[in-house]
């Protein structure tokens, strides 16, 4: 899928591992944030006299950090993003949720397409088979050029089998990869993924395990789309492009399969996202403070989960639970499904889409104290103090801690309880 999505945009028959191009990006997404957006716009103006881009319905912007802002900083940052944007035409999107997950609720995730951003994070669009990387400050290339240089890189297909078992989601799936596999088994390298788990996992889920890609050294992680794909991203697409599938006789650096079916809910212990742990392993270890939302696991199925979990039930006094869909769409459909409320009452904190917890902006952890996270990273300092820690789970393990006030097992709470409809 790479080779053909990346021949496409280099305007070449084929391309092989190994070579380098230039390849026309399809869409240049980008977050506005201190040193890089700022720093694009004022390199391309001075550097490259660069003032406006050529091909505006090519770039889309959004403001998704610092959301609200906290300092005159930080909105001079938004401001100088939104006149950047009204000068090139190139659309702004402020407070709709997180990019990465508006971007596919506004039909860039277009399979077959070629997509670059300077967050690694973006390749969860290839759940729905872009090719999608983050090229940090290259991407300053894209906003001077029509194409950027990369070299073709190798495909590691991943084959998942069995079926998961309650209360196992995405998160642990990909965790699991990266036990198996390790962190940098698949460094320079595109993941392509396939099997039974993945032709049952929700569009979410398969969002969820792409979006981690860089945690096993990967460039980017595709999906072939399939009818699943096609009827989510039904009249969003703004590209006409054929989807791309692998041949039958495609040929990749190597090929792998993993048995899920005896996989159990995981634990990411601190201070690396490498260290996949059982829960089983962890159970009773108190921590202060609970992270349900980010670019990885705010979505419906998050909230669902959670909410059946956590429906007629108290978070334990003085543990924090935030919640934090990952955007306004999602954030409106669990209200409309009773979930915003059933969270509420449970003792959540629920707030509007935004990176800032994530990040560690607010709700911010002192000396000593941990966290469960459906967040991207569990490094120190991260949510705050660098002597807190980060315990990144499933959000079922997220709803179950927060009852408990200790890390806990969120199987005995679903026995019994009616799941929520999608």
């Amino acid at each position: 899928m790479t080779e053909k999505i990346l021949a496409r945009a280099s305007g070449r028959a084929a391309v092989q591992p190994g070579d380098e191009i230039e390849a026309r990006p399809d869409f240049v997404i980008s977050y506005d944030f201190p040193g890089y957006t700022d720093v694009f716009f004022k390199e391309a103006r001075d550097e490259f006299g660069v003032d406006t881009v050529a091909t505006p319905e090519r770039y889309v912007l959004f403001i998704d950090h610092m959301i609200p802002a906290a300092a005159p900083k930080e909105e001079e940052l938004h401001q100088n993003t939104r006149a950047w944007g009204a000068k090139n035409n190139v659309p702004v999107h402020e407070r709709k949720g997180i990019g990465h997950q508006v971007s596919a609720e506004l039909g860039y995730a277009t399979p077959g397409a070629f997509i670059v951003h300077f967050d690694g994070h973006v390749s969860q669009l290839g759940a729905f088979g872009a090719y999608a990387f983050g090229a940090r400050k290259g991407v300053l290339e894209a906003y001077v050029s029509e194409t950027v240089a990369l070299r073709v890189p190798p495909t590691v297909k991943i084959v998942l089998t069995g079926t998961l078992q309650p209360g196992v989601m995405a998160r642990d799936v990909f965790h699991h990869l990266v036990r198996v596999l390790g962190p940098s088994s698949c460094a320079f390298k595109a993941v392509e993924l396939s099997g039974p788990v993945i032709d049952a996992m929700s569009v979410e889920g398969r969002q969820t395990v792409c979006g981690q890609a860089m945690f096993l050294g990967a460039t980017t992680m595709l999906i072939a789309p399939d009818a699943k794909t096609l009827a989510w991203l039904d009249g969003r697409q703004r590209l006409n492009v054929p989807p791309v599938l692998p041949d039958p006789d495609a040929v990749y650096e190597r090929t792998v399969s993993i048995d899920v079916s005896d996989l159990a809910p995981i634990v990411v212990v601190p201070p690396s996202p490498a260290n996949t742990r059982d829960l089983t392993d962890h159970l009773g270890l108190p921590v202060q403070s609970g992270y349900l939302g980010s670019c990885a696991s705010g979505r419906l199925e998050d909230l669902r989960i959670a909410a059946q979990v956590l429906r007629g039930r108290q978070v334990q006094p003085g543990f924090q639970l935030h919640v934090v869909p990952t955007s306004q769409a999602i954030m409106a459909q669990a209200a409309r499904e009773g979930l915003l409320a059933t969270l509420v009452e449970a003792g959540a904190f629920v707030s509007s889409p935004t990176c800032d917890y994530c990040y560690g902006r607010i709700a911010t952890m002192a000396d000593g104290q941990r966290a469960v996270s459906t967040g991207t990273l569990n490094t120190p300092g991260r949510m705050g103090s660098v002597d807190s820690e980060i315990y990144i789970c499933n959000a079922a393990v997220v709803a179950a801690s927060a009852i408990e006030g200790c890390i806990a097992d969120p199987r005995p709470y679903l026995v019994g309880q009616a799941e929520v409809p999608a």
